[in-house]
C-alpha cells in the first residue's frame, strides 16, 4: 500500500497550533483541521463537554455545542482526520467493535446544525462494523390492518424484527416500565433533543409529546434486527425527510366503504370516535398517495395475499428464521497504536507482524446516528 504521508500520522497533530499552547492534559488529543484546532478531551468529566475548539487565527477558545451520544472516557486513543469533515477516533486497549468513534466537524449534518443553532457544533457518531439490517416504515389509517400483519410477521419471524421504544413526555401508568413501554422523558430534555436533531419523528398529543429517536432505531439494529416503525402519515413524511435508510409501506383498504364497515364491525368504539377516525383516514389516504413517499403500496383486500406480498417486498420467507447470522469478527486492539491513511483505509500501526485495517470504503450513515459498513481485517 505504500507509507502514508507524514501529515495524517496522528502523533503529529499536537504540532499543529501555530505556536499556541494548547494545554493539553493526559489523554487528550488535538487535531487540526483549517483554522482550527480540535481538542478532544480524554478525562470523563461531567462538567466537560468533551470538545474544545481553538480558533487559530484569533486564539480564542470555544467550547462547541455537542450532539450525538458522548463515549465513555478515552484512556488513550489514536485520531486521523478524514476529508476535512470528521475525525476518526480509535480507543486503545479495546474490542474492535467498541472502538471506532467519530467526531463530525463539518458534515451536512453539522452544517445544518450550525445554521439553526448560531453556534460552533459538533457531533459523536458511533463506528459500527458491518451493515444493519434496513429499518420498516409502515403506515395507514386506522382500522386497515397493519397491526395484525406486524403481528403476523413477530410471530413468524421473532428473531428477525423488533421495535424501537418511542419516547413520551407523559407519566408512565401502572405497571409501564421505562425502556421496555416508553423512554419517560422530562418535556425540557426531549423538546432539547429533538431542536439538537436526536429525533426522526414527533408529534403533540393530548398536550404530551411523543416521538421516535435516531438512538431507538439504532439500538435495534445494533441487535441485528430490522427495526419497525408503525408511524402515521406524518410522522413517515419527517422520517423519510432524515437520513435513515428505510423501506416505506403504506396499507390502504379497497374501499373507502369497506374500511368504514371494518371500523364499525370492530364495535370498540362510540359513533364519535368512529367519525374521527374516518376523518383522519381520509386525509391519511389522500396523503398516502403522496409521489415520492411510499415505496410501496399494499391493499388490503385479502389478509393473507396481503402478508405474502409484504414478506416478498421485505425478501423473507420461512426458511430465513432457521440461518444463523455470521457476526463480524471481533479483535482484540493494542494498548497503544497509530494510525495512518491510506485512499479507504486505516492502517492501524503497532509493530505487530500482521497488521489490522479498518476499510471505510463502504461506509456509510453518520450523525446524529451510527455510522456503518466499516470493515476491519488482518493484512
Amino acid at each position: 500500500m505504500g507509507k502514508a504521508p507524514a501529515f495524517f500520522v496522528d502523533d503529529v497533530q499536537r504540532s499543529f497550533s501555530n505556536g499556541f499552547d494548547l494545554k493539553l492534559k493526559d489523554f487528550d488529543s488535538a487535531v487540526a483541521v483549517g483554522n482550527k484546532t480540535y481538542v478532544i478531551c480524554g478525562t470523563d468529566d461531567p462538567t466537560s463537554s468533551g470538545v474544545r475548539v481553538l480558533n487559530k487565527l484569533t486564539g480564542e477558545w470555544v467550547i462547541p455545542t455537542v450532539l450525538g451520544t458522548k463515549p465513555e472516557s478515552f484512556k488513550g486513543q489514536s485520531c486521523v482526520l478524514l476529508n476535512k469533515d470528521r475525525i476518526l477516533i480509535m480507543k486503545h486497549n479495546s474490542k474492535s467493535n467498541e472502538s471506532v468513534w467519530f467526531l463530525e466537524v463539518d458534515t451536512q449534518f453539522i452544517r445544518d446544525q450550525k445554521k439553526k443553532l448560531g453556534t460552533e457544533v459538533v457531533s459523536w457518531s458511533k463506528g459500527v462494523i458491518g451493515n444493519a439490517k434496513r429499518p420498516l416504515v409502515i403506515s395507514g389509517p386506522s382500522g386497515v390492518g397493519k397491526g395484525t400483519l406486524i403481528n403476523m410477521l413477530m410471530k413468524e419471524f421473532p428473531s428477525m424484527f423488533g421495535f424501537s421504544v418511542s419516547h413520551t413526555t407523559r407519566a408512565p401508568r401502572e405497571k409501564e416500565q421505562n425502556g421496555v413501554h416508553y423512554h419517560f422523558s422530562k418535556r425540557n430534555v426531549m423538546e432539547e433533543d429533538i431542536r439538537n436533531g436526536k429525533f426522526l419523528e414527533h408529534a403533540a398529543v393530548h398536550g404530551n409529546l411523543y416521538g421516535t429517536s435516531i438512538e431507538a432505531v439504532d439500538v435495534v439494529a445494533d441487535a441485528g434486527k430490522t427495526c419497525i416503525l408503525d408511524i402515521d402519515v406524518q410522522g413517515a413524511r419527517s422520517v423519510r425527510e432524515s437520513s435513515l435508510e428505510a423501506t416505506f409501506v403504506f396499507v390502504c383498504p379497497p374501499s373507502f366503504e369497506e374500511l368504514e364497515k371494518r371500523l364499525r364491525a370492530r364495535g370498540t368504539e362510540t359513533e364519535e370516535q368512529i367519525e374521527k377516525r374516518l376523518r383522519n383516514a381520509k386525509a391519511e389516504l389522500e396523503q398516502g398517495r403522496s409521489p415520492g413517499l411510499f415505496d410501496h403500496v399494499l391493499v388490503n383486500n385479502d389478509l393473507d395475499a396481503c402478508y405474502e406480498q409484504l414478506k416478498n417486498i421485505l425478501g423473507i420467507s420461512e426458511s430465513m428464521n432457521t440461518v444463523p447470522t455470521t457476526p463480524s469478527k471481533v479483535f482484540d486492539l493494542p494498548v497503544d497504536f497509530s494510525l495512518s491513511k491510506v485512499n479507504e483505509k486505516i492502517l492501524i500501526n503497532h509493530g505487530a507482524a500482521e497488521q489490522k485495517v479498518l476499510d471505510l470504503s463502504s461506509m456509510k450513515g453518520g450523525a446524529p446516528g451510527r455510522t456503518r459498513g466499516l470493515e476491519m481485517y488482518v493484512l
